[in-house]
C-alpha cells in the first residue's frame, strides 16, 4: 500500500487501486493502423508476394472465384524472373517495410509532442507483416479505441478498399474486434498539410535548376483498370486529378504540367493517359526539361526506383527529353508527418467512419460486390463472363503448355 499527499487531502493507494488505474490506461489507449501495399524484402520473396497480389479479387477479377488462385499461380510463376530483375536493379528488395516503420516512428512521436499518445501497428496487404499479424498485435494490446490509417492519398477499390474489406471480414468474424472503438481514413488527398509537404518537395526540385519556370512537372500515378472507374464508380481518377491541380495551385508556380498513369498490365485499358505514352508525346513536343512527381506514392519501392527512375527515363530520353528529374517520394517529411499526426487527431474528434459506410457506398459506387462480381453481374461483363470464362481458362491451359499465345504477347509471361 502506498500513500500520497495531495493538497490538503490524504490519499492511500492499495495494490487493487493501482490495478484499476492500470485498466483504466489500457482502456485509454489509441492505436494507430497504418496499412500498405508491402514488397519483397528478398529476391526469394518475389513469387509469393506475386501470388498474395494477384490473388486479391480487387486486382483481377475473375468470373468464377475458383479461377482466381490458378491463376495468380500462373502469373506468379511467369513473371517472378522479370520481377525479380526488377528488384535487383534496386538493391535486392523493397525498401518499403522499413520506411513504412520509420514513417510510423516518426508518426508516434509527432502525436506525441502535442498530446496525443498512440500506439503505431503497421499492416500490409500482400507482404509482411501483413494486416493480419497488424490485427493480432491490436487484440493482444487490448486497445479499445483504432484509427485506420491507409497510406494511400486517394482512394481506390484496389488498395484502401481492399484492406477495408479484409478488415471488415476480421471485425464480423470476431467478437473481440467489435468491442474496438475504430475510425476509418478513406482517403485524404486534398489536406493541406500534404499538399504543402508536396509542393515543397517539387519547389525543392525545381529550385535546383537555372531556369525553374522552363521546367515541365509530369505527375505520374499508379494506374487502375478504366472498368474500375466506368462500371464500379471507383473515385480513385477523379481523386488524382483533383489531388494534381490541389498540388498546383499550393506550388504556385508558372510551369505547364502534365497527369498520366503508369504500371499498366495485360491487354485490358487502363486510365489514361499512359505514362510511356504520355513522355513521348511530349518528346515529341519539343520539351527538353521534365520533373516527374510519383503522385500517388508516399514511399520510395519498386514503382519510383525502378520503374520510374530506370524504365521512363529511357522513354523520355529516347523520345528526346534530355534533362530528366524526379522529386523523391514523401517518406518521413515533417509535414506529411504533421498532415499524418493532424488526421488522426482529428478523426478522434470526429463522428466514427465505420467499414459500411466505405464498403456498402452509395449506390452509384458499387465497390465490385463480390455476390455480384464473381458471376459477371455488371454491364458489360453480365454478357461476356459466361462466355469467355471458359474459353479463357482453355487458352490458359493451352498456353502452358505450349510456351506460345497473347500472354505472351502482352509480357505477362
Amino acid at each position: 500500500m502506498k500513500t500520497v499527499i495531495s493538497g490538503s487531502n490524504i490519499v492511500t493507494l492499495s495494490k487493487e487501486s493501482k490495478n484499476v488505474n492500470y485498466l483504466y490506461k489500457i482502456m485509454d489507449r489509441v492505436g494507430v493502423l497504418l496499412l500498405n501495399l508491402g514488397g519483397p524484402e528478398q529476391l526469394q520473396d518475389v513469387r509469393p508476394f506475386l501470388f498474395n497480389l494477384f490473388s486479391d479479387p480487387e486486382i483481377i477479377r475473375l468470373p468464377f472465384p475458383w479461377l482466381q488462385k490458378p491463376l495468380a499461380w500462373f502469373i506468379s510463376t511467369a513473371r517472378t524472373n522479370t520481377s525479380q530483375e526488377n528488384y535487383r536493379q534496386i538493391g535486392g528488395g523493397s525498401p518499403l517495410r522499413k520506411i513504412t516503420e520509420a514513417q510510423g516512428e516518426a508518426l508516434e512521436q509527432r502525436l506525441a509532442e502535442i498530446g496525443q499518445e498512440a500506439d503505431i501497428y503497421i499492416g500490409m496487404r500482400y507482404w509482411y507483416p501483413f494486416t493480419e499479424e497488424a490485427i493480432a498485435r491490436i487484440k493482444r494490446d487490448r486497445l479499445r479505441k483504432l484509427v485506420i490509417l491507409p497510406l494511400y492519398p486517394q482512394f481506390s477499390i484496389s488498395t484502401s478498399g481492399s484492406s477495408f474489406r479484409v478488415l471488415e471480414e476480421m471485425w464480423e468474424a470476431d467478437p473481440m474486434l467489435r468491442q474496438i472503438e475504430y475510425t476509418l481514413i478513406p482517403s485524404w488527398y486534398d489536406h493541406p498539410l500534404y499538399l504543402e509537404a508536396m509542393a515543397d518537395l517539387i519547389a525543392q526540385e525545381l529550385d535546383k535548376c537555372a531556369n525553374p519556370d522552363q521546367i515541365h512537372i509530369f505527375f505520374s500515378a499508379h494506374g487502375v483498370p478504366q472498368s474500375y472507374v466506368e462500371e464500379a464508380g471507383d473515385p480513385y481518377q477523379a481523386e488524382i486529378e483533383a489531388c494534381t491541380r490541389l498540388i498546383m495551385k499550393t506550388l504556385n508556380r508558372p510551369n505547364a504540367y502534365t497527369l498520366a498513369y503508369q504500371s499498366r498490365v495485360g491487354p485490358v485499358e487502363w486510365l489514361k493517359p499512359y505514362t510511356e505514352e504520355a513522355l513521348q508525346e511530349l518528346g515529341e513536343q519539343g520539351v527538353k526539361d521534365l520533373l516527374v512527381v510519383p503522385i500517388s506514392f508516399v514511399s520510395e519501392h519498386i514503382e519510383t526506383l525502378q520503374e520510374i527512375d530506370i524504365e521512363y527515363r529511357e522513354v523520355a530520353e529516347e523520345a528526346g527529353i534530355t534533362n530528366f528529374l524526379r522529386v523523391p517520394a514523401l517518406n518521413t517529411h515533417p509535414l506529411f508527418i504533421n498532415a499524418l499526426a493532424d488526421l488522426v487527431t482529428h478523426s478522434l474528434q470526429a463522428s466514427p467512419v465505420t467499414f459500411d459506410c466505405v464498403t456498402h457506398p452509395k449506390e452509384n459506387m458499387k465497390m465490385y460486390p463480390q455476390e455480384r462480381w464473381q458471376w459477371g453481374m455488371t454491364t458489360a461483363a453480365e454478357v461476356w463472363n459466361g462466355r469467355l470464362a471458359m474459353i479463357g481458362f482453355l487458352a490458359l491451359l493451352i498456353e502452358l503448355i505450349t510456351g506460345y499465345g497473347p500472354l505472351h504477347y502482352v509480357g505477362l509471361l
